[in-house]
């Protein structure tokens, strides 16, 4: 199966798990939990859908990479202990607590979370020494003499033996006790990720271009040569960052990425175009509302890639106005809470200095947000938005002395609010113009193509633009959804993204 079936599986066991009746006794009693086996290519995505699957139910995660342990860190120390045996003083050996458990319970401790999931990767790669711990591990959900916690679910993962040469096979006794979930790269579904997690336009682009490069493994005289998941990812955090740092990226870079000198070459002469393309079509000037009619005419005579990229580079431009947008109104409602607090609190202690009770409020702040960072109980972009409004807020409060009173404490931080507001509304306003000047654009080069299918299936399908158009009106939005039915056209345009070079096809989409 694909990794988000899996995760969906993986996902649904944990909620089983975890269930109890109205006594608090599981609905399946622990020695049936059966840990789960999540067998897979390298770089598939096996750890990131852990995290997901933790954030979603709410729950603590603590991941290890089993290869990095020996035997003495996973079962625990050795020692002596004096123990009676019938009339008689032994020495017994025992072991201290296994660090792997030891992590689990510090996980409850920093979190505060008593449920939760233990993730153990690369379990059929161990030493030799290690091998039996594992399997222990597996059958009994113990390292040594400490057990797994209660509400802790255990997910081990692996790579099948064709992947990795230091594989050992599990015995049928281990595998009659593990759920065994086998699961395969799949593109379409690693593009919704991707999308999600807004990895840079250039590899989601080619990606769709080349959708036999997504995920290859071969060997030939010169060893292993490959391209996974994972390093699709992580390029694309380096171009992410190269952009914004205006460093070099050439061929080399980018075969440290992507292990398969075919498929470097290849996506290293299409970054030269994508930049290039960036330039020659101007793309900022149109999202600016500057005149566009001499690319026009290029547009439309380009080839299918060329014109799936501009309308790559087209939202990508937009998309940055859009989680702009986005990211300044998070600020902003969050700022107005402790506005309302700020208020409230100087009605109550209206004989309080309102300086120090600000200052005190931007400290309760801090402090929450602090805990819930540790805790691990924010996402990205919350987490994101809590520490800009704490900036603010800190900024705020410098503009406060003792001298100001109530009324006039207050009138000063509603100012400061006021410019907040301001800047929300410049932002919607300059990412919803952007929006009416790429549909200017798209309408005059591309207006029943399957270009315009695709622009508009990834301005619903996007994590910045779906937000933002939910919340801002477009009316050619509307228009062309209606009219193009989104996704009414998906297989013609599969069809035609897996042709190298396709001049001049328009398709008209389905009704």
């Amino acid at each position: 199966m694909d990794i988000q079936r899996a995760k969906e599986e993986i996902k649904r066991s944990v909620q089983a798990y975890l269930a109890t009746d109205d006594i608090g006794r599981p609905l399946i009693p622990p020695i049936r939990q059966r840990p789960i086996l999540l067998m897979g290519p390298p770089g598939v995505g096996k750890t990131q859908i852990m995290e997901q699957i933790a954030q979603e139910c709410d729950i603590a995660l603590v991941a290890y990479t089993i290869t990095h342990h020996t035997r003495q860190s996973a079962v625990g120390l050795p020692f002596i202990r004096e123990r009676d045996f019938g009339g008689k003083t032994r020495s017994v050996t025992e072991y201290t607590m296994s660090e792997i458990i030891a992590s689990v319970y510090a996980a409850m401790e920093r979190t505060g979370k008593k449920n939760g999931i233990l993730f153990i990767d690369e379990i059929n790669c161990v030493s030799e020494t290690l091998a039996p711990t594992m399997l222990q591990f597996l059958q009994c959900k113990t390292f040594g003499n400490q057990a797994v916690p209660e509400g802790w679910v255990i997910v081990a993962a692996g790579n099948p033996p064709e992947y990795n040469k230091s594989v050992r096979e599990f015995d049928l006794v281990t595998l009659d006790r593990v759920r065994r979930i086998d699961v395969e790269p799949k593109l379409s579904v690693w593009q919704d990720y991707a999308r999600a997690h807004r990895l840079h336009p250039a590899v989601t682009a080619y990606l769709e271009l080349r959708p036999q490069h997504f995920y290859k493994i071969e060997n030939d005289v010169d060893g292993v040569q490959f391209v996974t998941a994972r390093g699709w990812e992580d390029l694309s955090a380096f171009l992410q960052a190269a952009d914004k740092l205006n460093l070099p990226i050439d061929e080399g870079v980018i075969g440290q990425y992507l292990r398969h000198p075919e498929v470097a070459r290849d996506f290293a002469a299409y970054w030269v175009l994508y930049r290039k393309y960036h330039q020659d079509y101007g793309v900022e000037d149109i999202l600016q509302g500057k005149p566009f009619d001499t690319v026009v005419a290029r547009a439309m005579n380009a080839s299918f890639d060329e014109r799936i990229s501009l309308v790559s580079l087209l939202l990508a431009g937009l998309n940055t106005r859009f989680a702009a947008a986005t990211a300044t109104g998070a600020v902003t409602d969050a700022c107005y809470q402790q506005l309302r607090s700020f208020k409230r609190t100087l009605t109550q202690q209206d004989d309080a200095d309102p300086a120090a009770l600000f200052a005190a409020q931007c400290e309760n702040y801090r402090s929450r947000l602090d805990t819930d960072k540790a805790a691990g109980a924010l996402l990205p972009d919350e987490a994101a938005a809590r520490t800009r409004t704490l900036a603010l807020l800190e900024e705020w409060s410098r503009h406060l002395d003792s001298a100001l009173n109530a009324d006039d404490a207050f009138d000063t931080v509603r100012g400061a609010f006021n410019a907040q507001v301001r800047r929300r509304e410049e932002a919607v306003s300059t990412a919803g113009d952007a929006l009416e000047c790429a549909f200017d654009f798209m309408e005059q080069a591309f207006e029943d193509g399957q270009e315009m299918v695709v622009f508009v299936n990834e301005l619903a399908l996007g994590p910045d633009s779906a937000p933002f158009l939910a919340e801002n009106e477009c009316e050619r939005f509307e228009q062309y959804s209606e009219k193009l039915l989104l996704h009414g056209g998906e297989d013609e345009l599969l069809a035609e993204l897996q042709r190298d070079d396709v001049r001049g096809a328009e398709h008209s989409a389905e009704f």
